[in-house]
């Protein structure tokens, strides 16, 4: 089997591991585990594994305050997008997640001082278009989110964008210094926010995981720091563009698991829109934007790989 072939293989394994993560979450609810708490107990766990192998990690991001937004923004991708999954139908929270292309084209014009192009302007257009398609309401109505899990999807993919475009502003930084802000993101904002809903009674509190749901945490937490090793691998031998159109491959993992799983429902009209917000972001890949890559898969030195740099040579779409 040629390298490539193993690569583009690591990396749909990736793929594999982040679309269909929603059904292990959903097994630790029914544990009496909210998904913002099982994501801070995995994330959390992942931090302890990466400090262990990079202890200088912490202490740079600490003193560090521009990694500190990625913190944030890592950390809301995780728990909106762990949450959506959860408790909404996952193939409409995963293509409102995945309007990358609208984001990113607005964040990197802010932030990264990038032109906005025609070609840019039209994966916004069609991005647009077909979010639209997706949340048009049957009875009539603004098609906008009429559901937390699709408003936890559409902030999952803001915050998505956010956080690759500031990984490209701060790729100077050590890698494992971006991959424990990452990681520990995912820990710290799910924490916060279920604090914050613990405190006005919208959450139950946290319980002790049993010997079940402890098996679960860890098991994720295992996956997790697999299918980042797996990206790095891959992401380090392939072009920019390639990775990021294998990646979308989760999209695909995500609705044929929710499909077969009883997690969600696939309409011809959700279909015909989502096929419009999967083309924009092959459209971004084509024109040679930079890796769609998962925060919740942070492309980073874990295991001493340039990936991460490789990958986001060239800036956002």
């Amino acid at each position: 089997m040629s390298p490539s072939v193993v690569a583009a293989l690591a990396l749909v394994f990736n793929s594999f591991v982040w679309g269909t993560s929603w059904w292990p979450f959903r097994q630790l609810e029914s544990l009496g585990l909210h998904p913002l708490w099982a994501t801070a107990a995995i994330y959390g766990l992942v931090v302890l594994v990466i400090v262990a192998m990079r202890p200088r990690a912490l202490p740079h991001l600490a003193r560090t305050p521009a990694l500190w937004i990625l913190v944030v923004a890592s950390g809301a991708t995780n728990a909106a997008f762990n949450w959506g999954v959860v408790i909404g139908d996952v193939v409409r929270v995963v293509l409102l997640f995945y309007l990358m292309p609208l984001w990113a084209v607005l964040l990197a014009r802010w932030l990264l001082g990038e032109p906005v192009t025609a070609a840019a302007s039209m994966r916004v257009a069609l991005a647009l278009t077909g979010a639209t398609v997706v949340l048009w309401p049957a009875d009539g109505g603004w098609p906008v989110p009429t559901s937390l899990a699709e408003g936890l999807g559409v902030i999952g993919g803001f915050s998505f964008a956010l956080n690759n475009v500031m990984l490209r502003r701060h790729a100077d930084q050590p890698e494992d210094a971006r991959a424990v802000a990452m990681f520990l993101g995912g820990a710290a904002v799910a924490a916060a926010l279920g604090t914050g809903l613990l405190a006005i009674g919208q959450i139950d509190p946290p319980v002790i995981p049993g010997a079940q749901a402890a098996a679960w945490i860890a098991g994720l937490a295992a996956l997790f720091l697999c299918g980042n090793l797996a990206l790095q691998y891959g992401a380090s031998r392939l072009p920019a563009n390639v990775t990021a159109v294998i990646m979308l491959v989760e999209v695909v993992f995500a609705s044929a698991s929710a499909l077969a799983l009883g997690g969600g429902s696939l309409t011809l009209q959700v279909a015909a829109g989502g096929a419009m917000i999967i083309a924009a972001s092959l459209l971004a890949a084509r024109g040679g934007a930079a890796a769609v890559r998962k925060p919740r898969s942070p492309a980073a030195t874990i295991a001493g790989s340039a990936s991460s740099d490789r990958a986001g040579d060239r800036p956002p779409p």
